[in-house]
């Protein structure tokens, strides 16, 4: 499991860890750490031309210090003081080993940047004088190594209100920070390289599944499972206007882990969905769970969605289905899986806001309709009514496609019926969902059913 801290909860464990440790301890910890990382980065240390960027907080010592490592072993390194705070002792040190203090100037001929303008505690934007230096890297070419998070983000949110760096690596310390999960902000971060300096933390703020996770979660069958037992899945989804959307969300559902779906819908549709996945049954019947909305349109039967909420099996509401929620009642056995602009209409909100404010309307939705919330996105963003958040990271930009958000939607529906809670199956379905479009889109674009066509072997290599 990657876990996330809040910018609170590092700054105790911190001066936790710093109290009983010598004085320049933690901070040194961090410095060899970036350090090395800088150096696999350029894959040389001798004769690369660095560049420090540095402000006035703790990861400008980082910074400084780590120039001392990398001078040592023969790099060039120059130091751009942003205030007149800057760390004293670490500038001495670097001056002590060849190091030199220079300008913006120097930033067009070196190899890579490293920023250490502000640290987890600065709030979003950049000074015009870091701005003018972080655009000049930009124009130059030059990559940018950012320590422990892109100066200008919001840490705790991953909201980018204000310009901001925009990093080829990061290298963070202790443990990652929500913006390292969650867009926009994750984009600018680059890969994320995680150091370890000793904190003791308390449980995390978010957390992102990683493949033993998924392992560990997964409802894989035993011998004496039957179909039954393995779970049977309600979808009511698909119309005359998008009949397509049933056959693509049957396809989800067979690609995860239940044992029968029974189809509810039109006659029209049950055909095509029949003629697509002969193994379907039609019509009504005993369920463990239930997958509604995808392509349902005008044809949605509102009372009869909330007959389903009222009912004791767990239910995942997608696409149209979404409009039967409403904020009263119990919904804890809801799953709603919106993207951006549904969620936009259900909290009354522009989408532009969602989409740069992505924790903070998944959270409230969670709470609001007392569901857990799928937030779909480049990072998708699950939010429990308990206030537990999970983030799942590893989406291509190809999945992006028509009926991708109906494929995940059966999965969803399958893990819920193979005995998953809401939040597991939400976390497991986003991250094999995301694996199976990695699958398909090996070679180019992809689509939909060859999303949901690639489940099997992507759940396989997860598994093992």
């Amino acid at each position: 499991m990657r876990r996330a801290h809040t910018v609170e909860q590092v700054r105790a464990a911190e001066a936790d860890l710093m109290a009983r440790l010598p004085e320049g301890t933690l901070m040194q910890r961090a410095a060899t750490g970036l350090a090395i990382a800088v150096s696999n980065f350029l894959g040389r240390t001798y004769g690369a031309r660095v560049i420090l960027l540095v402000g006035s907080g703790d990861n400008g010592g980082d910074a400084l210090y780590a120039g001392v490592r990398l001078a040592r072993r023969g790099a060039h390194v120059t130091a751009v003081l942003l205030s007149d705070e800057a760390h004293a002792a670490g500038v001495e040190a670097l001056l002590a080993v060849g190091g030199r203090v220079g300008s913006a100037d120097d930033v067009a001929g070196a190899d890579v940047v490293v920023d250490g303008i502000v640290g987890i505690g600065g709030r979003p934007g950049l000074r015009p004088d870091a701005l003018a230096v972080v655009e000049s890297a930009a124009q130059n070419g030059v990559p940018i190594v950012a320590v422990d998070v892109p100066s200008g983000v919001d840490v705790d949110t991953g909201e980018t209100p204000e310009p901001h760096v925009r990093a080829a690596l990061t290298v963070t310390f202790g443990t990652h920070k929500i913006c390292h999960l969650i867009d926009p902000a994750a984009s600018a971060c680059g890969p994320v390289h995680l150091v370890d300096i000793g904190l003791d933390l308390p449980p995390a703020a978010a957390e992102s599944l990683q493949a033993a996770d998924v392992r560990a979660l997964y409802p894989v069958p035993r011998g004496e499972s039957d179909k039954y037992s393995r779970g049977v899945l309600g979808l009511m989804a698909g119309s005359a206007q998008y009949p397509g959307a049933a056959v693509i969300a049957t396809a989800g559902a067979l690609g995860g882990p239940l044992g029968m779906v029974r189809y509810v819908g039109p006659d029209a549709v049950a055909a095509e969905v029949r003629a697509a996945h002969p193994e379907i049954v039609v019509g009504d019947g005993r369920v463990q769970a239930w997958a509604v909305g995808s392509g349902l349109g005008d044809e949605l039967d509102v009372g009869r969605v909330r007959d389903l909420l009222d009912a004791e099996e767990p239910i995942v509401l997608d696409a149209d289905g979404l409009r039967a929620l409403e904020d009263s009642g119990d919904h804890t056995g809801v799953l709603a899986t919106p993207h951006a602009g549904e969620l936009a209409r259900l909290l009354g909100v522009d989408r532009s806001t969602v989409e740069t404010e992505r924790l903070k309307h998944a959270r409230l939705a969670a709470e609001r309709f007392d569901a857990t919330v799928l937030l779909k996105g480049s990072t998708t963003v699950i939010a429990a009514p308990d206030g537990q958040i999970r983030v799942n990271t590893n989406a291509t930009p190809w999945l992006a496609t028509a009926g991708a958000g109906d494929v995940l939607a059966g999965l969803c529906g399958s893990l819920l019926a193979a005995g998953l809670t809401t939040l597991d199956a939400a976390s497991v379905a986003a991250y094999l969902h995301a694996a199976s479009a990695n699958l398909a889109s090996f070679s180019g674009p992809t689509t939909a059913l060859a999303v949901a066509a690639a489940l099997p072997e992507a759940t396989r290599i997860v598994l093992g």
